[in-house]
């Protein structure tokens, strides 16, 4: 697929990357020369430098023939005149966007062939704002991924001491549990993948994937670890886009404070929400978190723009009790050097936005991707279309379906029921089927199996 990205920021270069990996023809814009250069040095990829939004810069990207444009500047107005450009001059195929002002997105009526031509909008405020609700409704998570309209889950947690099934046996979850169907998916020691077998033994602190019907979520995290009581008082640290729109989505549910530095913007904060307290003041002052009674905080969010500030205040946090924090990392270097020690979960932006812009590049009847660990493995939702004639998995049993080596079926979603894959079940034309990768380069080949018709041989 030949694919243009405008700009090479922290989400152009992480989409330049994956997609580079797996033989497409990758043309990158931007108007920064060093950025340019350090990614056409590591991977396999063109670069031209220029204003994506200029016509002449376009064709020289090669905009004549591309599949698709991917506008991820920093910008929305050069994003959107970009898809204008790409439409009206290029006819490209499919156009995706990046904005993030919320101006812009509550007027859908703006985003059509007769308006602006967008094919696909990317908000990367509200996907990490849903990533994160997500991860407060489920508290012991270090993950958590809707399948199906959120008919199934997939979960990562971290297996504890004196958890039921640590120390035993996979295939005895179904002795603990039988009335709830699971799947383990996979399995990280130590940074490593493990391919869950049934006479794989969990140990304590190995990240345990597992899918299940949403119902039974709560019952199979209770094998793995000592449940965390549902969280009730909440701190945010930030009161930017993420920061408003999480105490808008959660403030009914539990009681929300956030600290934010700038006054016009608490001002803005105190009217538009409802029952958020707004704090004036530094999430980095040790005064004013033990003044507002930190030790009684069940999660601490820091969600500024400033990834050395959110550390900090997160640490700090921490050390003066809050039971739980959460930070957005924007450098991708930083994530994996704090998750797991005093920062129980570090969010990186960048991955949770690559996983929706990777459902609209992807071949085959892929509904949804998401990168997991930290972009070292991946989930996939793809639907099985065609019939026994025309689909290489319509109508097999698992066992029999040709799985690339690390590819895990952990859950199939027939209309509303959930089935939770065994080697004998069955796929039918229509079923919503749930793989987890450990090795990304198998992508390509899990696509061919859901691409109808005979046009891959």
């Amino acid at each position: 697929m030949k694919i243009i990205i405008l700009g090479a920021g922290q989400v152009g270069g992480s989409l330049a990357e994956h997609l580079a990996s797996e033989a497409n023809d990758i043309t990158v814009v931007d108007t920064d020369g060093e950025r340019l250069r350090d990614l056409g040095d590591r991977l396999d990829i063109r670069t031209v430098q220029g204003r994506g939004s200029i016509p002449s810069v376009l064709r020289q990207a090669g905009a004549d023939d591309a599949d698709m444009l991917v506008a991820v500047t920093n910008s929305d107005e050069t994003n959107m005149v970009a898809c204008q450009v790409a439409h009206t001059l290029f006819h490209t195929p499919t156009k995706i966007a990046r904005v993030r002002e919320a101006g812009y997105l509550t007027r859908t009526e703006l985003f059509d062939n007769e308006a602006i031509p967008v094919d696909v909008l990317i908000s990367p405020e509200q996907v990490v704002t849903n990533y994160i609700k997500r991860l407060i409704q489920h508290p012991g998570a270090l993950q958590v991924i809707d399948f199906a309209e959120g008919k199934a889950q997939l979960v990562a947690v971290r297996a504890y001491y004196g958890g039921p099934l640590v120390g035993q046996q996979l295939r005895q979850l179904r002795e603990h549990m039988p009335n709830v169907e699971t799947r383990v998916a996979a399995i990280f020691r130590r940074d490593r993948p493990i391919l869950p077998q049934g006479d794989t033994v969990i140990e304590a602190d190995d990240e345990v994937f597992f899918i299940a019907a949403k119902a039974n979520i709560r019952a199979v995290m209770s094998e793995m670890r000592r449940l965390d009581e549902t969280y009730k008082r909440i701190v945010i640290a930030g009161g930017g886009q993420i920061g408003e729109r999480l105490a808008e989505a959660i403030e009914s549910r539990y009681q929300v404070k956030i600290i934010e530095m700038n006054p016009a913007r608490c001002r803005h904060l105190s009217d538009t929400l409802d029952s958020t307290v707004v704090l004036q003041g530094s999430a980095s002052d040790r005064d004013l978190l033990l003044e507002e009674n930190i030790a009684d905080a069940d999660i601490f969010l820091a969600l500024t723009n400033d990834d050395e500030a959110n550390i900090m205040s997160s640490l700090l946090a921490k050390r003066l009790g809050a039971k739980k924090v959460m930070t957005i990392i924007n450098n991708p270097a930083y994530v994996d050097l704090i998750q797991g020690g005093d920062i129980d979960i570090a969010i990186s932006p960048q991955l949770a936005t690559i996983g929706t812009l990777l459902a609209h590049v992807r071949r085959g009847d892929i509904v949804s991707v998401h990168s997991l660990r930290r972009g070292a493995a991946e989930a996939i939702e793809a639907i099985a279309h065609g019939d026994e004639k025309s689909s290489k998995v319509i109508g097999k049993a698992i066992e029999n379906i040709g799985l690339p080596p690390g590819t895990t079926i952990g859950a199939i979603i027939r209309d509303e029921e959930v089935i939770i894959a065994h080697d004998d079940t069955v796929i039918a034309a229509g079923d919503h089927v749930i793989l987890f990768l450990v090795d990304k380069k198998h992508i390509r080949d899990v696509e061919k199996l859901f691409h109808v018709g005979l046009s891959f041989f």
